[in-house]
């Protein structure tokens, strides 16, 4: 029997995919929904058009539908609380009316260096390219002429949860990507904010950063509710009725944290998909580095992140590569099947690659200082090219630059992991992606038996928890006692050859770097 008003719903806009997952009163996914897409390059900016957030989000709600009905013969037409999540940082500006200004500026975007740079100076803290006070400063800078009209900026899942609610808010996590956060006050830090109120000062726009940023709230707060023209909005077919409560809004590090329960000190987890990227939660301040930024989780406890633009894009052209061989052989395969297969047949080649190297730089690289990226295959002369190498080497590359980051991370700032925790699709295959990551980090990595569901499962939990959380009960111990308690984990240990042929491998890689930035410069 569907219990409808006791089941909590996530949606994660991510960058390939919107998913759609509704988990019971055990937390248990019970149905999903989802709808493929692609960013787009336009005019040199990575973006998503509105129209097809729109088609999006409105067709992975009706599969979900489809999928309730399906399963259990009733129509999805409430939940207890629901809540959304997608692609953290960006840039989308509003005027007054609601009028989008700009075009949507995504994470993959290497387009705001010179504000990036200043930024991290004027505050003493690391701004990343990608986050959205970057994109914001960088058309100061440019003095973009949409300025002076500006009422509103905010993320995707920012703008996703007004269309719902009306309510011009985000969470902590996601918030975090948008402007640095005071974690004691679970807030936009006060004392950056008025630095660069004084520079916009002289620039005459008629706003305050206060007054265009989204407003913070923290998980277990009420974000408002799903208003009639929210549901009418994302169930266009007008069964869903209006009045659920919404979580607030998360960014897909703050929903990969939860579903892996990963949100306590000394914890940490590997989102690995279209970017990867380690979020470690911290004890102590961190130095400044270009290759760290410095989030939070939903509850506002600062994290250390290594983000990455590029992670399995270039694999999963690969694999579109050998489907194309083999309908041109008459065979069809199942795109699925094919990538299981592919990528266990990984572990059948040599720990370093046998001499073969790859770069799935599809766009450009914060971490290694490249504006821009050019997938690239090499190999010596005398390296053995076989298709176990050819794998082991991609997904590995997907990893490379991960490890660079983190390296700062236990090496620098020797910062203490207690747990690993894999997630994404990276990890669908039992046993492949996670020897890789525990190989990079020499480490053992954990993987749940929901490591696939990733984003959307994690803001499900975070509804959930907005719908069922005792008085004075924190998330983690709700995640702890609640949902992870019984929960099925698998732990793997890469051996030490793996352990060292990563690292002979890597050391190709970073030595071959000057070649990766030739490619972009020519080409």
């Amino acid at each position: 029997m569907m219990k409808l008003k006791q089941c909590a719903l996530g949606i994660e806009l991510g960058s390939t995919r919107i998913k759609a997952v509704l988990i019971d009163e055990n937390h248990i996914p019970v149905a999903q929904g989802d709808f493929e897409w692609e960013n787009q390059l336009v005019n040199g900016v990575w973006t998503y058009s509105l129209d097809t957030v729109h088609t999006g989000i409105q067709a992975c709600f009706a599969n979900l539908k489809k999928d309730v009905e399906a399963k259990f013969g009733v129509k999805l037409t409430t939940v207890g609380a629901l809540g959304v999540s997608a692609m953290m940082h960006g840039y989308l500006p509003f005027d007054k009316d609601g009028k989008q200004l700009a075009e949507f500026r995504t994470w993959r975007n290497t387009m705001t260096g010179p504000a990036a740079a200043e930024l991290t100076e004027l505050f003493g803290f690391n701004i990343p390219q990608r986050w959205s006070i970057a994109h914001l400063w960088q058309a100061v800078l440019k003095g973009e002429d949409h300025l002076p009209r500006l009422d509103y900026l905010t993320t995707l899942a920012g703008y996703i949860h007004r269309r719902l609610t009306g309510e011009r808010s985000v969470g902590v996590g996601e918030a975090s990507g948008i402007f640095p956060i005071d974690s004691a006050k679970l807030d936009y830090d006060q004392t950056m904010i008025a630095k660069l109120d004084a520079k916009l000062a002289a620039k005459g726009y008629p706003w305050k950063l206060r007054d265009v940023l989204p407003q913070v709230k923290v998980s277990g707060q009420a974000a408002g509710t799903l208003t009639p023209e929210g549901a009418a909005f994302l169930d266009p077919a007008g069964d869903l009725l209006p009045g659920i409560p919404l979580a607030p809004c998360e960014g897909d590090a703050g929903t990969g944290m939860v579903a892996t329960n990963s949100v306590r000190a000394r914890t940490g987890n590997v989102s690995a998909g279209t970017s990867d990227f380690a979020m470690i939660v911290t004890e102590k301040p961190l130095g400044v580095h270009r290759e760290i930024d410095m989030v939070t989780t939903p509850t506002g406890l600062p994290v250390a992140m290594v983000h990455c633009n590029n992670c399995t894009s270039d694999i999963n052209a690969w694999v579109g590569l050998f489907a194309d061989f083999a309908g041109m052989l008459g065979v069809e395969v199942n795109k699925g099947e094919l990538f299981t297969r592919l990528f266990q047949k990984a572990l059948e080649g040599d720990a370093d690659c046998g001499g073969l190297l790859s770069f799935n730089y599809l766009s450009g690289e914060g971490v290694t200082d490249l504006d821009e990226g050019r997938p690239l295959f090499l190999r010596q002369p005398d390296a053995k090219l076989s298709l176990a190498n050819f794998m082991r080497t991609h997904l590995l590359s997907a990893l490379a630059t991960l490890k660079i980051g983190m390296d700062l991370l236990t090496e620098a700032e020797q910062v203490p992991i207690d747990k690993l925790y894999g997630h994404g699709g990276y990890f669908k295959t039992p046993g492949v992606g996670q020897r890789m990551l525990s190989a990079a980090v020499n480490a053992p990595v954990s993987v749940m038996e929901t490591a696939g569901e990733g984003g959307p499962y994690g803001m499900a939990l975070l509804a959930a928890y907005l719908l069922n959380k005792a008085e004075g009960e924190s998330l983690e111990d709700y995640l702890d006692n609640k949902v992870f308690a019984g929960a099925e984990t698998v732990t793997l240990m890469a051996e030490p050859e793996e352990v060292e042929g990563f690292n002979a491998f890597l050391k190709r890689y970073k030595n071959a770097l000057p070649i990766e930035r030739a490619a972009a410069e020519c080409t």
